[in-house]
This record gives C-alpha cells, structure tokens and sequence, in this order.
C-alpha cells in the first residue's frame, strides 16, 4: 500500500469513526438526556478511548452544534427539493415541514433544549453562527416559497414570516403534547390526532375564497 493510499485510508477511518460518536452520543442524549451524558458514556459506547473523542471533538458543546447543524442540513435539502419542484411539490411545503419536524419529535425537543443552553453560553461560538447562517438559509428558502405561492394566489397574502412561524408554532406544540404526560392521557388515538394536524398544516395560511372569487 503506497503512502498516499495509507493517508487516504486514515482518513476514512477518522471519517468514520466521527460519524459513530454523533450517532452514539445522539442515541445516548434522547435515551438518557444530554445532561445525564457523560463523554466517558459516549467512548465507551463507541468502543474507543475518552481521549480519541477529543481528537475529533474538543467539548460535548461542539458535538451538539455539530447534531443541531446536521439536523437542519436535512431540513434544507427537503426546501431544495421542493423549491425546484413542480406546483404539486411545493403545495406540500406545510405537510413536508410538519412531517420532518414530527417524523422524530424527540430529535426535536432535544435540539430544542440545547437552543437555549448554547446561543446563550458556549465553547464553540463559530458553531453557532453556522447553525444560524443554516437556519438563514432554510428562512430564505422557505420565504422564496411562500411568496412564489401568494403570486399564484394560493396563500393569503400577508408577510411570509406569518406563514413560517404559524408552522413552527404548530408543529412546536404538537411536540409539546407529544411529550405531555396529562394531555397524552385524552390522545387515545395518536396517530390519527397527528395526522389530524398534519392536514390542518396543509390547509393552514390558504387563501380563504371570498364572494367575488
């Protein structure tokens, strides 16, 4: 094996490795809380040394933003998607943005949390800017969306950010009943009640017909 095929080699195993301490410490964070996790936890159940985590992450703070980044990564692609689509594709914005926030309403109560813990205080400030330069882009794509639907007269013609946000309250308090010990004891039927608000997502912000449409 020739040098460079060595260093090409190294690389991919660091590669990987990278990628199975996100997962595992990911997996730990939902199973256990993020606070309960330690990055002793995480090596060993990478089956690695604590010192190797920090050969690829510096702080717990770092493996965070790097899970929030990627979570919104995820979400962007579902915006490229849509936003280069036919008609059909982008009338399923509502229903797309509900069903990836919703698909794992865990993955977002824990990113929801450490919101609040790093914007405010961290390690890694360069990390944050990138979850927001992230979150900039999906606000713009989204906007280019919903201003290409009221020109088509679909929705009603207010400021774009009153359609996203009307999203996100949205789907933030079904979440918040997703994870509500007293009211998930009245949801007998939870995945009805969900797609119930899934389809109140595809209609909300259209525009209402009035006597002279």
């Amino acid at each position: 094996m020739s040098d460079l095929q060595k260093v090409s080699q190294k690389a991919q195993e660091f590669r990987r490795r990278e990628e199975d301490i996100l997962q595992k410490a990911l997996e730990l964070f939902l199973e256990h809380g993020e606070d309960k996790v330690t990055v002793e936890m995480i090596a060993d159940a990478v089956g690695i040394g604590k010192g190797t985590i920090y050969k690829h992450f510096e702080t717990k703070d770092e493996i965070y933003l790097r899970l929030m980044i990627r979570y919104e990564e995820a979400l962007a692609e579902v915006f490229t998607r849509l936003n280069s689509g036919e008609e059909q594709d982008r009338a399923r914005l509502a229903k797309e943005y509900f069903s990836f926030r919703m698909r794992e309403p865990d993955k977002y109560a824990l990113f929801d949390r450490l919101e609040h813990k790093l914007t405010s205080q961290t390690t890694c400030p360069e990390l944050v800017q990138k979850l927001h330069d992230t979150r900039a882009g999906n606000m713009n794509n989204l906007v280019e969306i919903i201003n290409r639907r009221i020109a088509e007269g679909k929705l009603e013609d207010v400021p774009p950010y009153f359609h996203v946000f009307a999203a996100w309250a949205l789907v933030h308090g079904a979440v918040a009943l997703h994870h509500s010990k007293f009211y998930n004891e009245f949801i007998e039927d939870k995945d009805g009640f969900f797609n119930f608000l899934a389809d109140i997502g595809i209609r909300m912000g259209n525009k209402r017909k009035t006597r002279a449409d």
